[in-house]
């Protein structure tokens, strides 16, 4: 018999921090931008590694916790805190406030100072899950932490804990998309634009979408699409993606740059100007050189992509 999946399959959007030129929150383009994400998507959520959740002090986790709470009340609304942190202690910590202040979904990362052997995996998810059952947990699945779990790397977890709901696996390939959805499918696995396609061929997934504040409008087609196994219509579109972040890439090549400098550089492309492109310290953003060069080229090739 199939296992239930334990989260509903969905479009994952992340949320990015704006701050000013000292690094200072500005607390009311923060607010219109969540405000923005939700007049397309409805599960969005703070503090990935696009989020600066690796960054933000315990103040401006605090006070960011806080206005995304009173920014995503109401029906159908789906929020989820990002927990990154250097010890189980300090994840707690945060999964405590964000709870306090009523959230019950969180995303969760190893800590990566040290690799994980299997039995700490275990203890680390035990100790962060354990402590809060009435919680759901997404596992953030990536290379910063040292050590990218595999679908026979979940099985344990998943038999343990039934607060483990999901997964969000970005890299990997069709391989790992394949053997995520069709070996764990208890866990609702967030893929990327890239893979999405191919864990679709196998059961049910969902889509994180590195090009929701983008292109909105074809990142809910391409997910209506799997909705109908339209498979070439997927296609289409997963090649639509790929070929304009080649295209971005390549004008943004030379220098390397941390996940939240691309994501907030797609805020703006999007048509979310006010969002600026500075980065908590020590990590650089994007100029505005580049961005201009970026929005060139989107207008004159990608057109039909901009939701402008």
């Amino acid at each position: 018999m199939k296992a239930r999946i334990r989260y509903p399959q969905a479009i994952l959007v992340s949320c990015e921090i704006p701050w000013d030129e000292n690094a200072v929150l500005l607390e009311a383009v923060f607010r219109r931008s969540v405000q923005a994400t939700l007049q397309h998507f409805n599960h969005l959520y703070i503090f990935g590694t696009a989020g600066e959740g690796y960054a933000v002090s315990q103040a401006q986790f605090r006070r960011i916790v806080d206005i995304f709470y009173e920014e995503t009340r109401g029906d159908n609304i789906y929020p989820m805190v990002g927990l990154i942190g250097m010890s189980t202690s300090i994840v707690l910590e945060k999964l405590q406030n964000a709870y306090d202040r009523g959230f019950r979904a969180f995303q969760i990362s190893l800590p990566s100072w040290g690799v994980l052997t299997d039995a700490e995996v275990m203890t680390f998810f035990c100790d962060v899950c354990g402590a809060f059952p009435a919680a759901q947990f997404l596992h953030y699945n990536l290379p910063r932490a040292g050590r990218v779990l595999e679908a026979r790397d979940y099985r344990p977890l998943v038999d343990a804990l039934p607060n483990l709901v999901a997964t969000k696996n970005t890299g990997g390939g069709h391989k790992r998309a394949a053997e995520l959805v069709s070996q764990v499918g208890e866990l609702q696995h967030f893929l990327g634009e890239g893979n999405f396609l191919q864990g679709c061929l196998y059961g049910e997934c969902s889509l994180l979408a590195t090009f929701g504040s983008l292109s909105p409008q074809q990142v809910k087609a391409y997910f209506a699409a799997a909705q109908t196994a339209d498979y070439p219509r997927m296609l289409q579109l997963q090649r639509g993606f790929h070929d304009i972040l080649a295209d971005l890439f390549e004008i943004l090549a030379g220098e390397r740059h941390i996940d939240g400098a691309y994501d907030k550089l797609w805020v703006r492309l999007g048509g979310f100007e006010a969002m600026p492109l500075r980065l908590l310290s020590p990590y650089h953003g994007f100029s505005e050189a580049q961005f201009q060069a970026c929005k060139r080229l989107l207008e004159s090739k990608y057109a039909d992509w901009l939701p402008y």
